[in-house]
């Protein structure tokens, strides 16, 4: 397999026979973290504005079918209507307890 002769120029430079250099290993490293840091500030800048605008990010939602399920909506009003008679039963003396507290 040949090499680009850019890559091969690079990876003889990485080689552990060749000088070292600490400052141009630094100047690398920060710029490539400033470089990191402005892609990301752009990215972030984008999303909060794409969602500011009311945009999703990714593909939108699948539409639901219109309307309600009136059973479900039954079968809650019976649930809260069973807990309110229950409380009822404490409120009127209809259940009795101790009260150990007391």
């Amino acid at each position: 397999m040949t090499l680009p002769p850019a890559l091969r120029s690079f990876l003889d430079k990485l080689r552990v026979s060749t000088q070292q250099d600490p400052a141009r290993d630094w100047l690398a490293l920060i710029s490539l973290s400033l470089i990191a840091l402005a892609l990301i500030i752009v990215w972030n800048i984008w999303t909060f504005s794409t969602v500011a605008s009311g945009g999703t990010l990714g593909a939108p939602a699948a539409s639901t079918p219109g309307g309600f399920n009136r059973t479900a909506l039954d079968t809650v009003h019976a649930v809260f209507s069973a807990r309110a008679a229950e409380e009822d039963k404490y409120r009127t003396g209809a259940y009795r307890f101790a009260d150990p507290s007391q």
